[in-house]
């Protein structure tokens, strides 16, 4: 039995199809991510498998309970994290590990041991006395972490859980994480961040709404037809707006200070970027052929005209 699952999930809020028709499986034991950009559904998504919000349409099941007429049964087997986890910045670090016991109804003879485990898992035993208002930001994602893990749920939901975080935190959030995997918990996270989601055993591509692709990263990857060539030049922006115009059957990315050209037909795209550069006045450090990012798949992916929620080659969902 998969530990989640949906057929054809479907919520709308008035006009406005927020999840269409998601079909979905995740194993259990797998980290697995949800991945698109802010308003293509991740937090309706999370919030229906959660029991929190009713589907329009479709069924889900969490941990073999449905999601709508088991959803107090399921939240004792669920943990879940959200973009604004509720703690309390008047209480200390200790003490919101203790009030999220009490809700979950953690008993009092595991409730010491179970606080001690997780404040040494997160790190934050030598804070355990600090209120959580005085933490910083990472600090504060890994006490939310601590509370949605008190009861030793066997499915976790976490919803762009290091949004905001910087860089050394979201390392050390993420180590958390592959213990948790090697402990047998399910971890479903939704993530802004491409360079995140490499890091899961499956990733979802979601775009307004609908999956464009489920797989592994690499599987993801392959979805991605011909080459993709890395251009350096003394002026990105420029190069973007230029290889756009004189190449408008490419797909054309700026990633900081170089720009992604996906194309069908590298060697001649390669020509005529170089020619057009140069016609410009722009110099070209470089171009060269790289491996593509998920990021690079997903602009690709959107660029096609394709129909909902096809399955990256080697995905058995």
């Amino acid at each position: 039995m998969p530990a989640i699952s949906s057929t054809s999930l479907t919520r709308s809020f008035g006009e406005t199809l927020a999840v269409d028709r998601l079909d979905l499986e995740v194993a259990e034991g797998e980290l697995f991510g949800l991945v698109g950009p802010d308003g293509a559904g991740k937090t309706t998504t999370m919030r229906m498998l959660t029991g929190i919000l009713t589907p329009t349409e479709g069924t889900a099941a969490v941990a073999g309970f449905d999601v709508v007429k088991q959803a107090e049964s399921l939240k004792t087997h669920i943990g879940y994290m959200s973009q604004r986890f509720g703690l309390y910045p008047d209480l200390s670090v200790a003490e919101n590990i203790a009030f999220y016991a009490d809700i979950y109804g953690v008993p009092a003879r595991e409730f010491a041991q179970r606080t001690e485990e997780l404040l040494a898992f997160s790190n934050l035993t030598p804070f355990k006395d600090r209120l959580a208002g005085n933490l910083s930001g990472g600090m504060k994602q890994k006490l939310g972490l601590a509370c949605a893990l008190i009861h030793t749920p066997r499915v976790l939901f976490l919803d762009e859980p290091t949004n905001g975080v910087d860089p050394v935190s979201r390392r050390d959030f993420w180590r958390i994480l592959y213990q948790l995997i090697r402990e047998g918990v399910t971890i479903f996270v939704s993530t802004a961040y491409l360079d995140e989601a490499e890091r899961c055993n499956r990733v979802a591509l979601m775009h307004a709404g609908r999956l464009l692709a489920v797989g592994t990263p690499d599987d993801v990857k392959r979805l991605m037809k011909g080459a993709l060539l890395e251009v350096r030049t003394s002026s990105p922006r420029r190069t973007a707006a230029l290889l756009r115009e004189k190449l408008p059957d490419a797909n054309v990315g700026l990633f900081g200070d170089r720009v992604h050209l996906a194309t069908g037909e590298p060697q001649r795209d390669e020509a005529i970027a170089r020619a057009s550069l140069a016609a410009a006045g722009l110099e070209v450090v470089s171009i060269r052929p790289i491996e593509p990012s998920l990021e690079d798949v997903f602009v690709s992916v959107l660029n096609k005209p394709s129909g909902p929620g096809h399955r990256a080659r080697g995905d058995q969902s």
